[in-house]
């Protein structure tokens, strides 16, 4: 079979390794309209289940990508004026640019060809293609071509963004909800690399305009923000220019098509569907993507049509509550000043008490239960999680969790599990 895949990213990387790897005959190619390299945006963040689907599906790039990323416990939500709080837990992050060298690497060794610096508009100069795979991201031009064959629908988040780095390094994954006369600000910070970390700084248009980012420079924009963010920044700057492309404010496009083939053009990855990046789950649901259609392809191999309108059934059907999860996480960031202004004012006069940072304690719990409503004792068991030593015992639990996972996929991993005290702080 011939396969053309447009688009160099996860999502079209990851599938042409995994086509390639259950049939070597297959003739793939994947065209990428940047040069090597040149790839925009920060870090990607994931969990242990991406990694046990990268170790079944290809050990060898898996052990690669697990080599190049770094490990963060807890999320921690400070709140201006409320203190801080935690949310149990840990991931994996790594910088984009290495995840897709370290595919595009995997995918060459493997036979695939990789054509770069070729824009690719519509199908129709590969029409002699068995299929044709659109892995061209949110604005997919093979998507678009032809009027709307997959029933595409658009929808534009009402908050400002903005997609930064910084050259501090965060252990933890950070929340920082600021205060300023226009309004609350947020940023969302991981570790992306040794000594790098994303930040992505989030608000209400209403903010946004208040705070003039509407009219000012590049320049300027960077030294707002890192005025507003002096703290958890700790003094260290933000960085805007990535791989030769400067940041730009966006507000997120939510991507969803009733459709995911049509003749032999198969959408796959943001191309077909986007989900906010406060679920995290983009470049895992690429991977999955990638690796659903090739094990489809392989056991339909007689029948290209059945295997797309498989792929399209069963792809649409796990999707959709994950992107109703993230729906529901863009709207209640949308509406985050209502829970900020309740719960930021509930330390009242309570400063130095026990309990002077229960407003963030309450905020934290609000955001991490944003998906539905929660029983009663959860929220009891969230107070406990505050403790230093509960903190402490959970971080051990999940360090030896975490040993044990590495054990059963086969990765590389330390001797025995890190020591609770080795953790974020």
């Amino acid at each position: 079979m011939r396969v053309v895949c447009v688009g160099g990213g996860p999502a079209g990387l990851y599938f042409a390794i995994s086509t390639k790897l259950r049939n070597p005959a297959h003739e793939v190619t994947v065209i990428e309209r940047d040069p090597p390299g040149a790839t925009y945006g920060w870090g990607v963040v994931y969990w242990d289940n991406l990694l046990d689907v990268f170790f079944r599906n290809d050990p060898p790039s898996a052990r690669r990508i697990r080599a190049q990323s770094t490990l963060w416990q807890e999320q921690r939500i400070s709140v201006a004026g409320a203190g801080a709080a935690y949310l149990a837990g840990y991931g994996f992050s790594m910088q984009r640019a290495v995840l897709l060298d370290i595919l595009a690497r995997r995918a060459v060794e493997l036979g695939v060809r990789i054509s770069y610096r070729h824009e690719v508009a519509d199908p129709r100069p590969y029409a002699d293609a068995d299929l044709i795979v659109a892995a061209d991201g949110a604005n997919s031009r093979m998507r678009q071509g032809g009027g709307n064959p997959f029933g595409t629908r658009v929808a534009t988040g009402s908050n400002p963004y903005i997609w930064l780095g910084t050259d501090r390094f965060f252990d933890t994954f950070a929340f920082d909800f600021e205060r300023t006369p226009a309004g609350w600000i947020w940023c969302h910070a991981y570790p992306s690399s040794a000594g790098l970390s994303t930040c992505i700084v989030e608000c209400t248009r209403r903010t946004w305009e208040g705070l003039g980012f509407d009219e000012r420079g590049d320049a300027d924009t960077l030294r707002e923000l890192e005025k507003i963010f002096v703290e958890p920044l700790d003094g260290h700057g933000l960085i805007s220019q990535c791989r030769g492309r400067t940041a730009r404010w966006q507000r997120f496009t939510e991507i969803s098509n009733e459709r995911w083939y049509h003749d032999n053009v198969v959408l796959l990855g943001d191309a077909a569907h986007t989900t906010h990046f406060t679920l995290g789950s983009g470049t895992a649901l690429a991977i999955v993507d990638a690796v659903m259609l090739a094990q489809i392809l392989d056991d339909n191999d007689d029948d290209l049509t059945a295997a797309l309108r498989s792929f399209d059934a069963r792809g649409r059907l796990a999707l959709r509550p994950v992107q109703a999860a993230a729906r529901t996480s863009m709207t209640w960031f949308e509406q985050a000043d209502r829970y900020l202004d309740r719960d930021g004012d509930e330390q009242g006069n309570e400063e130095g008490s026990r309990d002077g940072d229960r407003g963030a304690v309450s905020f934290a719990y609000a955001m991490a239960g944003r998906h539905g409503p929660q029983p009663p004792w959860r929220y009891r068991v969230h107070r406990a999680t505050q403790v230093p030593a509960v903190r402490r015992a959970m971080r051990g639990l999940h360090s030896g969790s975490r040993w044990c996972l590495a054990r059963r996929r086969g990765e590389p991993a330390q001797s025995r599990p890190e020591r609770p005290e080795r953790a974020a702080r």
